[in-house]
């Protein structure tokens, strides 16, 4: 360009102009604004998601770890075969009795439970989403499938090496299909106990509880293992096959909750939510370590040593017990709540086999008794809780859970029988009912 006034003249217009685009952006930033609240919240529920799956692997690794190694196989068996069944039936009736999409009626067959309508159109447009400032509806699914897999992974270890595998799996299918969804409803799709002012930010009751609970009606009904106990009463330890995976599987689940807790912000479209789950993830860590080193001091004092597998339970105790309200405390109080699971792990674990309740992994402890302190602590940081509201929420999921677990186990010890023989426990589930070892080139123990 030859002519300098001309340069000039375009320069100062473009000048002129880019200040108005600017005021024009901000005047009209809606649409941008949406399209990042929608996809950083879908983004939240994803990642926190697929975190959460990974606890998964650490539930299989922590019992394939604390349980002998003639039953390793099982347990992983177990544990694969509960997380796939509950990704179908919590499709198929699970979500949907959580989250009504309708009435549930014979009319229509079930009209509102079967249903397959959950993910919005491949390639959707943003005009055509529903909800468009939330999220997208299969990221929502896919975060919540996940919990409810978790309440059934929590079942497996205390009722591990000597429960049959199928009406195992039976009770699985009517836990997330059935049991699970109709309480989670009740705080978490809008019921009756959300509208009591029930506060429980990621499932200390809901998810931990509830999972510890129909541990007890098993193990209740199923007894205890043979040799666990002597005819004197004496408690009489049966170690596990392999404390390197256990404690793999701790520190895996101990990474998923960070997904399990954060997640449950369910938002991330602002400066706020994302300051929240930063909170939150410090207050789940500080929790776990809390929980760990309760169990650490508490075990040398009471026992001379330290217990590697009370401390493991520990951490995931203090884990539990922020479970329910992460956001609120301060990093100390955090610590404080988590380590009082701890302590909680290393008096219940033998009070429970003094009442010769055989929990192979310490799930009543962890899951049960922290997630009730974890509900109840509630109160102590968030202003908003009412500790009338939680008790009584405990007994109301609590009782449901007991009464439903119970019955089903007895209809599955009536009719197909839920214990193997005595001959396949002493010799192993993992060659008597799946006929491998996950150990082969060792002797059994």
């Amino acid at each position: 360009m030859k002519n300098p006034l001309l340069k000039l003249a375009m320069i100062a217009g473009a000048a002129a102009i880019l200040p108005s685009v600017s005021l024009a952006q901000d005047a009209a930033p809606k649409l941008v604004a949406t399209d990042t609240v929608f996809i950083l919240n879908s983004l939240l529920f994803l990642v926190g998601g697929f975190l959460v799956f990974w606890m998964a692997a650490g539930f299989a690794m922590l019992e394939a770890g604390l349980v002998r190694s003639k039953n390793v196989t099982m347990q992983l068996t177990k544990n694969v075969a509960l997380f796939s069944l509950a990704c179908v039936f919590y499709y198929l009736i699970g979500y949907n009795l959580m989250y009504p999409l309708g009435t549930w009626s014979v009319e229509g067959v079930l009209s509102g439970v079967f249903s397959t309508a959950v993910l919005e159109a491949v390639g959707v447009a943003s005009d055509a989403v529903d909800d468009y400032s939330y999220a997208a509806t299969g990221s929502d699914f896919f975060f919540q499938l996940m919990f409810c897999a978790a309440t059934a992974s929590i079942v497996s270890g205390t009722l591990a090496e000597r429960i049959k595998l199928w009406p195992f799996l039976i009770f699985t299918v009517v836990l997330t299909a059935v049991i699970y969804p109709i309480q989670a409803s009740w705080k978490w799709g809008g019921g009756f106990l959300d509208e009591m002012g029930f506060l429980d930010f990621a499932g200390s009751t809901v998810v931990h509880s509830v999972g510890g609970w129909a541990a007890l009606a098993g193990a209740i009904i199923l007894g205890p293992r043979i040799g666990k106990y002597s005819k004197e009463g004496r408690v009489i330890p049966i170690p596990g096959s392999n404390l390197t995976l256990a404690t793999l599987g701790t520190f895996i689940l101990w990474m998923g909750w960070f997904g399990f807790n954060g997640g449950s912000q369910l938002a991330m479209g602002s400066v706020g939510d994302v300051a929240d789950i930063s909170r939150i993830f410090s207050n789940t860590n500080a929790a776990a370590a809390g929980g760990a080193l309760a169990t650490l001091l508490l075990t040398q004092f009471l026992y001379k040593k330290p217990d590697l597998t009370m401390i493991l339970n520990g951490a995931l105790a203090g884990l539990v017990s922020i479970t329910a309200e992460p956001l609120t405390p301060s990093l100390g109080a955090a610590t404080l709540i988590g380590a009082v699971g701890g302590v909680i792990v290393v008096f219940a674990v033998p009070m429970l086999d003094k009442m010769k309740i055989d929990d192979v992994v310490g799930a009543i402890p962890v899951h049960l008794l922290s997630g009730i302190w974890g509900t109840l602590a509630v109160v102590f940081t968030n202003p908003d809780a009412s500790l009338s509201v939680q008790i009584l929420s405990i007994f109301v999921v609590g009782g449901f859970v007991l009464v439903t677990s119970s019955v089903l186990w007895l209809i599955l010890n009536a009719t197909l029988g839920i214990r193997v023989s005595e001959e396949d426990e002493i010799n192993g589930l993992d060659m008597a009912e799946l006929g491998m070892e996950a150990y082969p080139e060792f002797s059994r123990r």
